[in-house]
């Protein structure tokens, strides 16, 4: 796929805000790929948020797709239409300056804009946005099908830009005092604090994301010129399904249509890769199995290597060998797992922390798998010059410092409501 003569991968967005009336830390909602093994978190969410406005009425948490699919998403419809009908959403025109306390007492620094959803491929092809794990076509149907009907899009993606020299988001950032505050509030359930400030002009900015893409910069980076300019930190899936929709609605769309129907564009948050909160954490395995001393020898019998691997069990930790490099480790791990579930000897689960593991474990019982480190600073080289990781590789901070839904934006046109 050839370069765009001009730069249209990234825009400013327009954004659905909530209404000054609404309690914003009942408003906000976790990723909903997040806490699968863990339903108390949920409930205690449900009662917390109790009748109180919230994006929890308009996403589908994973832990909560239970067969009843149609149902669920006329009800997340029917809540989208809701608020809209009754102002609880406001729009405004803009980048969105995003700051986040995370663990550690750190910071992440973030700017929602909107990407270009024909620049995007999960296949390993020469694009802009690019994939950092691998796909797994049975995840996208549920996500799709929330979408297809959905009035708007709530992001949880966090999007990476390779910024060695934080002259974009960190500028940005310097300069925030200076700035309108948009919203400023503690978020639920242990997430921490988010501040947000409308960014002022946002020419200046996608000029220097533009400048990323230089062919020189490129190949002092990667080797050669790869093209890349987004990796996809959080929300592959959700990418994904959102250009399958798009691949769909598209072809009954004239040209003219399609360069300005909102549904070919996706609201995400971009994050520098360099930023102090950037440090990579394992996304650990959780076996549900009957027979965990029989999973624990095939997984032993099956795995060698250099490197060592944690086992968590009710009766204490073991170790096995494996691959000494983590993305070899992972990959080996992840093809085992899936094999074996496929068996139909367990069930997979992905937990974030190793405390939240031991929990689970010591709960259900089961095998907790302690997964390698995959390093920050490698992900660009790595999906330019070798490909995709395993799915669930990696996540950008612990569990509670995914992003939450916050901001909003319109998807589907006024004209085409089937849409």
């Amino acid at each position: 796929m050839s370069r765009k003569p001009m730069f249209t991968t990234a825009k400013s967005p327009v954004v659905l805000l909530p209404a000054q009336n609404v309690d914003l830390t009942r408003w906000a909602t976790i990723a909903c790929d997040q806490f699968c093994a863990e339903p108390e978190y949920w409930d205690k969410l449900e009662k917390f948020v109790a009748d109180a406005p919230s994006t929890l009425r308009l996403v589908l948490p994973e832990i909560r797709l239970n067969g009843h699919l149609d149902r669920q998403v006329r009800e997340i419809n029917a809540a989208m239409e809701d608020y809209l009908s009754r102002g609880l959403l406001e729009e405004r025109e803009g980048m969105i300056l995003v700051e986040r306390s995370v663990s550690g007492g750190k910071k992440r620094i973030g700017l929602l804009l909107v990407l270009d959803l024909e620049d995007y491929d999960w296949k390993r092809v020469s694009v802009p946005i690019r994939a950092t794990e691998d796909t797994i076509m049975s995840r996208l149907p549920a996500r799709q099908e929330i979408r297809k009907g959905a009035a708007i899009e709530l992001p949880h993606a966090l999007v990476l830009i390779d910024d060695c020299k934080k002259e974009i988001i960190e500028s940005l950032y310097a300069r925030r005092d200076k700035m309108q505050k948009l919203y400023d509030f503690e978020l639920n359930m242990g997430g921490g604090a988010i501040a947000g400030y409308a960014v002022p002009d946002a020419a200046e900015t996608l000029a220097k994301l533009a400048a990323l893409l230089d062919p020189s910069l490129q190949k002092s980076k990667y080797g050669w010129d790869a093209g890349i300019l987004f990796a996809i930190g959080d929300g592959n899936h959700s990418f994904a399904a959102a250009k399958c929709l798009w691949e769909e609605i598209k072809a009954g769309l004239s040209p003219k249509e399609m360069q300005t129907h909102p549904a070919r564009y996706i609201l995400a948050e971009i994050v520098n890769i360099y930023g102090e909160s950037m440090d990579f954490k394992p996304i650990h395995r959780f076996i549900k199995t009957p027979d965990p001393e029989r999973f624990i020898r095939a997984m032993s019998e099956s795995m060698e290597g250099g490197g060592t691997l944690t086992l968590m069990t009710p009766r204490g930790d073991r170790t096995i060998q494996v691959a000494s490099d983590p993305a070899i480790a992972i990959k080996e791990i992840q093809t085992f797992l899936e094999q074996y579930a496929r068996r139909g000897k367990a069930k997979i689960e992905y937990v974030h922390s190793t405390g939240h593991l031991r929990e689970v474990v010591g709960h259900s019982g089961g095998v907790g798998i302690c997964m390698p480190i995959f390093p920050s600073e490698k992900l660009f080289h790595y999906v330019v010059n070798v490909g995709n990781l395993p799915k669930k590789a990696f996540s950008v901070g612990e569990a509670e410092d995914k992003r939450y839904y916050l901001e909003a934006r319109r998807i589907r046109t006024a004209e085409k409501k089937s849409l």
